[in-house]
């Protein structure tokens, strides 16, 4: 099995990603990509935050669904809406960490599904908190094991970032049903409320937000990562 070396001695994953990488959203299939899809009730209120898996190379959907709880191949809150599909060529492993990281076997991890295999067995031992360990923490905890785009400092708060501006609707069934939630609701308050309901939801988002960004770069201790 052959391997990449750089000049900065960094080893790439070895070229044995699968040859077909078609994406399959009829079968669930999201090879070496990154998924999400809207939450209910939260999402109603807040379109853009949403619950998020990461696939194997086979298209296999795992997602940290609850306290020690990573489903496989049955992602939680319904299909995917959005998916960013990851280039392996951004995707390496340090030569520290193919040391130090081994599987049940001590077989080194050189593949992509050895280290989504090795944060699902660290997160089956984890207990799920939405504000502290959740979905994205898994995700990311995955991102860092692979070193995508040579950074080992992915987080919440980048990751959501990333699939926000990056992300694919599968298609235009997807964009209403993560939207007309939400244009319902507002419709509602907006009837029954008034600009009252803007400004709780508004403040409500804010607080939200300002949570994830301040537990990820000022307290780093509250996050699983």
């Amino acid at each position: 099995m052959e391997t990449h070396e750089d000049a900065d001695n960094e080893i790439m994953l070895p070229t044995t990603m699968p040859q077909n990488m078609q994406i399959d959203p009829r079968s669930a299939r999201f090879p070496c990509c990154i998924v999400w899809t809207p939450l209910p009730i939260l999402s109603w209120f807040i379109p853009f935050i949403g619950h998020i898996g990461i696939c194997r190379e086979d298209g296999v959907i795992l997602d940290f669904a609850g306290p020690n709880f990573v489903c496989v191949d049955n992602f939680a809150f319904g299909s995917v809406a959005r998916y960013f599909q990851i280039n392996k060529n951004s995707v390496s492993l340090s030569p520290t960490e193919l040391e130090t990281e081994r599987g049940e076997e001590g077989r080194k991890l050189t593949t992509w599904d050895d280290a989504l295999r090795k944060s699902t067995q660290e997160f089956q031992h984890r207990s799920y908190n939405l504000l502290t360990c959740n979905c994205h923490s898994f995700v990311a905890s995955n991102l860092n094991r692979l070193c995508y785009g040579g950074s080992g400092k992915w987080n919440v708060v980048n990751l959501a970032a990333l699939i926000l501006f990056k992300g694919r609707w599968v298609n235009r069934a997807a964009v209403v049903r993560t939207f007309l939630p939400f244009i319902i609701v507002s419709a509602l308050g907006l009837m029954l409320g008034g600009w009252t309901f803007f400004t709780i939801s508004a403040c409500f988002a804010l607080v939200l937000v300002g949570w994830f960004l301040v537990g990820t770069y000022c307290f780093k201790s509250l996050i699983y990562l």
